[in-house]
């Protein structure tokens, strides 16, 4: 991880983290919360009991509508204490919705563990920032950008790609993708819209209990499918 200028005026200077380093913490974060054997899928009273250890307060059935439309969850840095996470509750409380509860929860831990310091730094007129002032000290997610956010908005980029990496932790995720490499002798990733594509990520949404959506985009992260319009892939 290094600083680099904060291009959106919230702090002076923000860390960068390379895909491969919040992999690896992720990996880190679970292997210590499960006692060194990571579970697949990790089940979901898991992952809000880690989000509940880290934070001074933890509502999963908030009314978040004052913050407007599409906002599934919010996270309040506050000064001398851990963070606060509220999630809005028709996703806690409805089985339809689990996905996307799972995947709430874990963009919000994103935030918890990876942003919390940057605000608390700031709180001791420590001077690691340039002393530029935070414009606020909640961090509001709404929907489109839980799993998907733009890189230009950095604190929701990385919280997105946490969100992934913890929900399908890296060395279960190469096993799974390789396993079905072998199977079905293949060599590279695989074009987009492709037959091989979805069962892939049908592959992976099982198997973690994820969306067909999270699966899709962990894999392109990950380069495992070939996005459109990028030229051609080998298994096209």
């Amino acid at each position: 991880m290094r600083y680099v200028k904060d291009m959106t005026g919230r702090f002076a200077t923000r860390p960068h983290y390379e895909p491969a380093e919040l992999d690896k913490e992720c990996e880190k974060i679970l292997s210590g919360f499960f006692g060194g054997r990571i579970p697949t899928p990790i089940d979901t009273d898991s992952l809000a009991s880690l989000i509940e250890r880290d934070t001074s307060d933890f509502d999963p059935g908030a009314d978040l509508s004052r913050y407007g439309p599409d906002v599934e969850g919010v996270t309040e840095f506050l000064p001398h204490k851990k963070p606060k996470v509220r999630i809005v509750a028709e996703l806690a409380y409805d089985d339809v919705r689990q996905n996307r509860y799972r995947t709430t929860l874990t963009h919000e831990y994103g935030h918890v563990y990876f942003h919390a310091y940057l605000f608390a730094t700031e709180a001791r007129g420590g001077d690691l920032f340039g002393g530029a002032p935070a414009k606020s000290g909640e961090q509001i997610c709404k929907r489109d950008g839980i799993m998907n956010a733009r890189k230009a908005d950095w604190m929701e980029w990385q919280a997105g790609y946490v969100c992934g990496a913890l929900l399908m932790p890296i060395t279960s995720f190469r096993r799974v993708v390789a396993g079905y490499q072998e199977q079905n002798k293949l060599f590279g990733p695989v074009a987009e819209r492709t037959e091989h594509a979805t069962r892939l990520i049908e592959t992976i949404r099982s198997e973690f209990q994820v969306s067909a959506d999270a699966a899709r985009i962990r894999l392109l992260q990950l380069a495992h499918i070939q996005a459109h319009g990028q030229g051609k892939s080998l298994f096209g």
